[in-house]
């Protein structure tokens, strides 16, 4: 066998000093060989980044540092290096894709002139050289128009782009190693596709290895060569992507599959891991993942488990593959699924709690020393939607369609330009002042980051205290304080919590305060802006079955906007698909999802990654990105990138068409066709 391209043992990191030091990697040992895709899989807080960042040795300062361990780089000790010594391979031999692009990039220099700082630094490039190598680089990862984005600034380009800027800048050194830390997270599903087969394909063209860092389970079962799976600093599974895909060994990876949603599990609740990754501060006598897990014996609290190969390149860090033990009877993984079916909740069809009519919000664009109105940006351009009482409706498309400015209008939290929203019968838009203040409590909107959507200096019981207080509602203060914490209580965390500050939890934990904040005012309708897209698939889990139980229990209606299509599939009863300001399809959930009509909904439908080993997934292929809402193209807005234009469609936007009386969409192909009985 050929020596690995990396080869990492006994790695081990502590940031801090004394017993409260934390120990973020603890013991790691695994190799990437030359072209391969090694997938590093784990919850949020097990020690993914921070391996990266030691693989690099860009450790926190001064308190992190590295205790043990042999990093080897083509037979080369990395941690032997000096400092002037890694900064040849920090971007030459290594380079890193960051997960947010936009934190990454310098805002105030030009994409090209940051690529060709990579480029003087490790191929000593300068001027007219650089300049053409830049252009040929972006060019590479397709950025169209590479000769005019040069100039431009990250502001100016869309997330996809950012995201192909920071791998160019990465290519530059002509890497062996390309280490991509969650370079999907925050994108939709087409671009999140489309960076992907960029990555794949620069992969085959240069022969280098990726080292994928992600919690998206989907992502790792379409990139992935081998698969290692991380929890509280160490690896407990590793082994080649069909086999941990067709027969995972440890009870952690069984429960990360059982906690994804998808349209087979709509009937019943998702399967959660109960409590969090531990703390990484303190000392360990048995199985990290023990209070976690339903297969736990008495051994697992008091010894640590050893490391047990269990196949060709594949082994696992279990009891259960202990052959000297036997912890009572059948020794074979068992995940315990949560078995509860979801509250059933009464949805009614003979009126909508919502009715929206040709909403539209554009906003002017200015320009001069006058600031004259030389156009509009159409955000929003004639959405008509309904949701009844009980019903949850999706809004899904790609990012800077105008899904959350959609929420945001109907809630009247920005100007509409024109349209109708009906609230019970009553017309919001004509609402001012104290009118509109005193109906506030009945829609609420929960936000996609719940960090920056809460007061950092207000306590939890105040954040959610604050909508009470506002509406005039829930008594006295003792009274408010003691609804306080049953709505703690209700949203799964302890009445404590009330007198903690938004920095000590954890992401799903102020999600939960965000709800417990929405439901304060007894609201009957939330808008909910990707409450889950950050998250944990496990953390996911329990935001989602949260939300169902909320519905059955109180039967609030949802307005759910995401792109997470898995999501949608298992919570939504209706979806409406947006794109560009409109929606071109809407139908129940199984209308859309299993048997999508407009093209627009087959791409994005196609593009979604799913955790499925039978074949590779067809996608088709959109080309570029999303047309600005300023200068949308004419006809039909989705024609110049749809695989089945026809003359018309450049002409003139298509009218509705309903297929069934539950399905409707836009678009010329489908014009003239009766709707079915």
């Amino acid at each position: 066998m050929t020596q690995p391209l990396l080869q990492v043992k006994d790695l081990s990191v502590r940031i801090g000093n004394g017993d409260s030091a934390i120990r973020p990697v603890d013991g790691l040992s695994f190799h990437i060989r030359h072209g391969e895709t090694f997938a590093l899989l784990g919850e949020s807080g097990c020690g993914k980044s921070m391996t990266a960042l030691a693989l690099l040795r860009l450790l926190p300062r001064p308190a992190g540092e590295i205790v043990s361990g042999s990093v080897l780089l083509n037979g080369k000790e990395l941690l032997a290096f000096t400092e002037n010594g890694m900064r040849s391979v920090r971007g030459g031999s290594i380079a890193m894709i960051f997960q947010e692009p936009m934190t990454s990039l310098n805002p105030v220099m030009s994409i090209g002139a940051q690529i060709a700082e990579s480029l003087q630094q490790h191929k000593g490039l300068s001027g007219k050289t650089a300049r053409h190598r830049v252009v040929e680089l972006l060019d590479d990862v397709g950025i169209p128009d590479a000769e005019q984005r040069y100039g431009e600034f990250p502001h100016q380009l869309s997330g996809g782009m950012k995201q192909r800027v920071m791998i160019a800048i990465a290519l530059a050194g002509d890497p062996d190693l390309l280490i991509a830390d969650e370079p999907t997270t925050a994108l939709d599903v087409t671009i999140q596709e489309q960076v992907l087969e960029l990555i794949k394909k620069l992969q085959r063209q240069r022969g280098m290895a990726v080292m994928l860092i992600t919690h998206d389970l989907g992502v790792v079962a379409e990139m992935a060569d081998r698969v290692a799976v991380m929890y509280a600093g160490q690896l407990v599974e590793q082994a080649p992507r069909d086999a941990f895909f067709g027969n995972s060994k440890h009870p952690y990876s069984d429960k990360l599959f059982a906690a994804l949603p998808d349209s087979s599990k709509r009937e019943e609740r998702l399967t959660v891991i109960p409590g969090t990754v531990p703390p990484l501060n303190q000392v360990f006598y048995g199985c990290r993942f023990a209070d976690r897990c339903e297969r736990a014996w008495e051994h697992c609290q008091s010894h640590i488990p050893g490391w047990f190969e269990t196949g060709v390149e594949q082994g696992v860090r279990c009891h259960l593959a202990d052959p000297t033990l036997s912890p009572g009877g059948n020794r074979e993984t068992v995940v315990q699924h949560d078995t509860r079916v979801k509250t059933p909740v009464e949805k009614s069809v003979q009126r909508a709690l919502l009715d929206v009519e040709e909403l539209k919000v554009y906003f002017p664009i200015h320009k001069g020393l006058f600031k004259r109105v030389v156009g509009q940006v159409r955000a929003v351009d004639g959405v008509s939607l309904s949701i009844s009482s009980g019903q949850t409706l999706a809004l899904v498309g790609e990012s800077g369609c105008g899904k959350t400015t959609v929420g945001k209008g109907i809630l009247q939290l920005l100007k509409l330009t024109a349209g109708s929203v009906r609230f019970e019968e009553h017309e919001l838009t004509e609402l001012k002042g104290e009118g509109l203040r005193r109906r506030r409590s009945d829609f609420q909107i929960i936000f996609q980051d719940p960090f920056s959507s809460m007061n950092p200096r207000m306590s939890v019981g105040d954040i959610v205290e604050e909508g009470m207080i506002a509406q005039g509602i829930g008594g006295k203060a003792q009274q408010r304080k003691q609804r306080v914490h049953e709505l703690l209580q209700q949203v799964g965390l302890r009445t404590e919590h009330a007198r903690r500050y938004p920095h000590e939890f954890s992401g799903g934990q102020r999600q939960r305060i965000c709800i417990a904040r929405a439901l304060a005012v007894n609201p009957k309708l939330i808008v909910c802006d990707e409450p889950t897209s950050a998250l944990d698939v496990s953390v996911q889990a329990q935001i989602l079955n949260l939300l169902q139980d909320l519905q059955g229990e109180l039967g609030l209606s949802f307005l759910f906007i995401s792109h997470d299509l898995s999501v949608v599939s298992y919570l939504a009863d209706r979806v409406a698909v947006m794109y560009l300001g409109r929606i071109v399809e809407e139908g129940d959930v199984g209308d859309v999802l299993d048997n999508p009509q407009h093209p627009y909904s087959q791409a994005l439908l196609s593009a979604a990654p799913r955790v499925n080993t039978d074949g590779e997934r067809r996608s088709i292929r959109l080309e570029g990105d999303l047309p600005s809402p300023s200068s949308p193209p004419q006809g039909c807005h989705f024609h110049p990138r749809c695989r089945h234009v026809k003359p018309e469609c450049r002409q003139s936007y298509p009218s509705l068409t309903r297929l069934t009386e539950t399905h409707q969409l836009r678009c010329h192909l489908f014009e003239g066709l009766e709707a079915k009985p």
